[in-house]
């Protein structure tokens, strides 16, 4: 049963990044630095698939692409990302690759799992009011709502700005 979730919701989850990789190489190279709604929601959407893939979750998570972090903590601040700004514009290429380093890590740990690994807890700034307290499986789940969430709201920009987006990904190409 282990093998048919652990390759369910990779063929899922890495059809969610590729739908994201998809708008992302669609969108014209030469309204790349002029439109920063397109650039920020992929790069939010990325930070956030390499946030949530830190198993367990650590304090001092850094973001292969760095971002200036909101208020005076040296942390990401997942109540309040439209104020952790990337530090500069980065490029087509920088996020694509970041993107696919972060799916082959999602591959792996989804690859990786186990019984006891799904039912571990994944506890996001514990002590503090706003914690997060998921298992490692809704976290995964949590995880993949938000790239989803992303790619339809980049092609939606595509749709809006160029009428045209990227088609529906049925399933990661690769197995688990």
């Amino acid at each position: 049963m282990i093998n048919v979730l652990k390759e369910s919701l990779w063929y899922q989850f890495g059809a969610s990044i590729d739908m994201v990789k998809n708008a992302i190489m669609l969108y014209p190279e030469e309204n790349w630095s002029t439109n920063k709604k397109f650039f920020y929601n992929a790069y939010h959407c990325l930070i956030y698939l390499d946030y949530y893939l830190t198993i367990p979750w650590r304090k001092d998570f850094s973001a292969a692409l760095p971002f200036t972090p909101a208020g005076a903590e040296d942390e990401i601040d997942a109540d309040a990302i439209d104020k952790n700004i990337p530090d500069r514009i980065y490029s087509k290429k920088e996020l694509l690759d970041y993107l696919q380093s972060s799916r082959e890590r999602c591959r792996l740990l989804i690859a990786d799992l186990t019984e006891e690994k799904l039912n571990e807890q994944w506890l996001e700034k514990p002590g503090t009011p706003k914690a997060r307290d998921y298992s490692v499986t809704e976290l995964l789940m949590y995880n993949m709502r938000h790239v989803q969430h992303h790619a339809a709201q980049l092609n939606m920009l595509l749709r809006q700005g160029m009428n045209d987006a990227p088609s529906w990904v049925r399933r990661a190409r690769e197995e688990v």
